[in-house]
């Protein structure tokens, strides 16, 4: 049996220029965020605690819990919206409506969760509002000449709803049937977020001509306008129970807090100085105050020191790479970033943003002194095993690196596009071009020898002996699969070698019979390319990802038996599987997320 004992979910998916939207639990314990197919459930005061929402066919864009606390609205960038159970550990669909085709960019739950507003850029209209139990239509928004960006309800009697836009109008509806009642023009330049205080007796917009405006609700006067920022605003937020107070944060890098009483800027946060930090969303729910930076990282604010007190780092592109050492996971995106995560905390740290790598990282492995990164920029780095950063040293390849393993003696032998190179101290030793196209890289050694085994786009895989610091084919060992090969494996007592291919096909090969098959029964239990395989330390169990979201234990001694566990990452290819014990297996996904399974026999 297989079972998730614990996710260290991915970060918000953000995008330069676009503001993120995040959703509040209105018991105060959770918050929402959306990257990819996903929809992230996080505990507010402990962000490890997550659950994960992947039932949408396309990309989220936004979620929101209704005010009564028992569903969840997500929204995608078709135009979709799913109304699901947060009672039950399922989340079960309640209902599934499309009020248009088209991006949907905000939505809002009326304070009765009966009713639903979304916006956004359709092809027919910028927004709709229905009933949440029969998607019956309730009016129409309309007014706007351009998408619309950010949208709100009164949380109480009567009914009102404020839409902000790219025409860099407010636009106001009152209802139900709700129609177009009036519109606000105080801002030049977009209006990105539209919000209600609590009491509902005040609205407030941002927009990216940095001003933030305050009205009055019952007659849409505007109270006061801020012009705090040196960039555009992106996200606003009114506290929980007071609406005293209101928060902004920007693309100039900061957040601020105002007191609406003094009518003044009452706390300002300096997150940083790079692109990275602008602060593209934020949230104040109850004590907990959250400001998203353009990087993904989640920021708990504190008003009264007036400084950051934590920032939740972690990967929001798909993870491409992974490696273990002891209690610590490694991983690398398709972004070029490499994070690593304290199991015992499920929190994660990051290397120096300037040192890494300017394209994918392809692959991480383990030695004794470093962690070794190889790079879509045809580069590899060293990060130190003492605090998990780079040191200076890098070395340049002559093409393009798929996979690099760690000899006895400290060599590293990297398996690139056109070339095997061989590194020691920091510099290439040797260097041979090949015939193949390489596309995975493994080593095995005992006493008297050490092998390496590399898998090619050409079905084959090579064997190498390794010795002196140089490679030397075993011309004898022929192995050939249906199609390329994607991972490779030796177990940890070197008497099996165990590959991957293309064709959803695994197989075991026993070394020292000339790389005989262990049983002629095929492997082939997954139903798409199996990406990434681990052995256990028993050496008799092995565990497989792949592309069909599913990743599947296999016993060398019962080759008829296997224990699948679909939808390991639901919507998700699995990238890379590592077997820590013989009880726990560790996956990454293009999810962005990192999963820790237990496995009982």
């Amino acid at each position: 049996m297989i079972r998730n004992r614990s996710t260290i979910a991915t970060l918000p998916r953000t995008q330069r220029g676009n503001p993120l939207v995040l959703g509040g639990d209105p018991k105060g314990k959770t918050f929402l965020y959306t990257n990819g197919n996903s929809v992230i459930i996080r505990d507010i005061a402990h962000p490890e605690i997550s659950d994960i929402y992947t039932e949408h066919s396309a990309q989220t864009t936004v979620a929101k819990y209704s005010p009564s606390g028992f569903y969840i609205c997500s929204a995608d960038i078709t135009g979709k919206v799913r109304i699901w159970d947060t009672t039950q550990k399922e989340h079960i669909l309640k209902a599934e409506y499309q009020p248009f085709i088209g991006t949907i960019k905000d939505l809002c739950w009326s304070h009765d969760s009966q009713r639903i507003v979304v916006v956004g850029e359709g092809r027919e209209k910028f927004g709709h509002v229905f009933t949440m139990e029969t998607g019956t239509s309730l009016g129409e928004i309309i007014g706007h000449s351009k998408q619309i960006n950010s949208c709100d309800f009164r949380p109480k009697r009567p009914f009102k709803i404020i839409t902000g836009s790219d025409d860099n109008f407010i636009g106001i509806y009152e209802g139900p049937p709700f129609k177009f009642k009036n519109q606000l023009s105080d801002h030049q330049k977009y209006v990105q977020s539209v919000r209600f205080s609590s009491d509902g007796n005040f609205f407030a917009s941002g927009g990216f001509d940095g001003k933030l405006v305050i009205y009055k609700n019952d007659n849409n006067e505007k109270v006061h306008e801020f012009n705090e920022h040196a960039g555009g605003i992106y996200g606003i937020a009114w506290p929980t129970n007071d609406s005293s107070k209101i928060i902004s944060c920007s693309g100039d890098k900061t957040t601020k807090i105002y007191d609406l009483n003094a009518m003044k800027v009452a706390a300002n946060f300096k997150i940083g100085d790079d692109l990275n930090d602008q602060q593209v969303s934020c949230l104040w729910q109850n004590d907990f105050i959250l400001s998203v930076s353009l990087s993904g990282y989640i920021n708990y604010l504190d008003e009264r020191e007036q400084k950051i007190v934590r920032t939740i780092y972690g990967q929001n592109k798909p993870i491409t790479a992974m490696t273990v050492h002891e209690q610590t996971v490694i991983t690398g995106a398709c972004d070029g970033q490499i994070f690593n995560y304290n199991l015992t905390e499920n929190e994660g740290k990051t290397t120096t943003a300037k040192r890494n790598h300017t394209n994918q990282v392809q692959a991480l492995f383990k030695g004794n002194q470093f962690i070794y990164s190889l790079g879509f920029d045809d580069k590899l780095k060293f990060i130190s095993l003492n605090d998990f950063d780079y040191i200076e040293e890098e070395v340049k390849l002559d093409s393009q690196p798929r996979g690099g393993v760690v000899t006895r003696d400290d060599h590293l032998v990297i398996a690139c596009y056109q070339h095997l190179i061989v590194v020691k101290d920091f510099r290439i030793v040797a260097k041979e071009k090949i015939a193949y196209e390489a596309t995975c890289i493994a080593i095995g050694s005992d006493e008297s020898e050490e092998e390496i085994a590399i898998g090619s786009k050409e079905r084959k895989v090579f064997v190498y002996s390794f010795s002196g610091g140089k490679l030397a084919v075993k011309e004898k060992v022929e192995i050939i699969h249906r199609d390329a090969i994607t991972s490779l494996s030796y177990s940890h007592d070197f008497n099996h070698l165990a590959v991957c291919d293309k064709n959803r096909r695994v197989i075991v090969y026993k070394r020292r019979e000339n790389f005989k098959l262990i049983s002629e029964v095929d492997w082939s239990g997954h139903q798409a390319s199996v990406n990434c395989v681990s052995w256990s330390d028993d050496n008799i169990h092995l565990v497989t990802g792949s592309v069909d979201t599913s990743i599947i234990v296999w016993d060398i001694t019962q080759p008829m038996k296997h224990v699948p566990l679909r939808k390991a990452h639901p919507m998700s290819a699995i990238t890379n599987i590592h077997w820590k014990n013989n009880d726990t297996i560790i996956t990454s996904g293009q999810d962005s997320n990192i999963k820790i399974f237990q496995y009982q026999q």
